[in-house]
């Protein structure tokens, strides 16, 4: 893979050898974001979990004291009462059983996270092979299979965020945006680290969490030290 003039230029700051102290890598990331929009900041944790294992599977989600700097669309699948409810939280779709053509035949996808009432799995299940794929599927550990809508949209709106093991036993996840300050990147890496660690399976022996990495959308990854975690 050949990179750009700008990436070679960046991945020079980056001693490839070097496990950083978090600060220092996030500094390090923030300076090596040349690119010419604002470039997503994201986190890759390689885990010793074996994720064909349920017990060993790692799912969850975390609200980011700062946000992504990303606007969520939310969609909800609700009933009744809490359509309204969905609505008045800020949801920027609400329905049930009409939007399954739209979403299956249409191709309609213009949401970033999917909100269900537990009355509503049923019509949302049949969604599985279209959503599941895509990462959209609601599921109580995330919190977006719930009766408390507004607060699940509230989270989402604030900086929620869902984490789980890819098939290759990696998570990956964006703290925020190129111009977040460092201290701000620092905090949400710190609240995601925290939930990452409280989620380590009992299950899993061996070493949990095996290499962290730091890059922007465009740039060279940083490795931090995992020594402390």
């Amino acid at each position: 893979m050949k990179h750009g003039k700008k990436y070679v230029e960046a991945a020079k700051l980056v001693d490839r050898a070097t496990f950083y102290e978090p600060a220092d890598a996030i500094a390090l990331v923030k300076k090596t974001a040349t690119a010419k929009f604002d470039e997503t900041i994201e986190v890759h944790i390689r885990t010793g979990c074996d994720g064909r294992h349920a017990e060993q599977q790692i799912r969850g989600a975390v609200v980011l004291p700062n946000g992504t700097g990303k606007t969520v669309k939310v969609l909800v699948f609700a009933k009744g009462d809490k359509v309204n409810e969905a609505e008045a939280a800020g949801a920027d779709y609400v329905g049930g059983e009409e939007l399954i053509p739209k979403i299956q035949n249409e191709g309609w996808l213009d949401f970033d996270v999917v909100v269900a009432t537990p009355d509503m799995m049923g019509v949302v299940g049949r969604l599985g092979k279209v959503l599941g794929p895509k990462g959209l599927m609601p599921n109580p550990k995330a919190g977006t299979v719930t009766m408390d809508v507004a607060k699940a949209i509230a989270d989402i709106k604030a900086g929620k965020i869902e984490y789980r093991l890819d098939k290759t036993n990696i998570v990956h996840v964006p703290v925020g945006k190129a111009s977040f300050t460092e201290e701000a990147l620092q905090e949400n890496f710190t609240a995601l680290m925290d939930a990452i660690i409280k989620a380590k399976p009992s299950a899993l022996k061996g070493q949990y969490l095996r290499s962290i990495t730091l890059t922007s959308t465009m740039g060279p990854g940083v490795k931090v030290s995992v020594a402390k975690f």
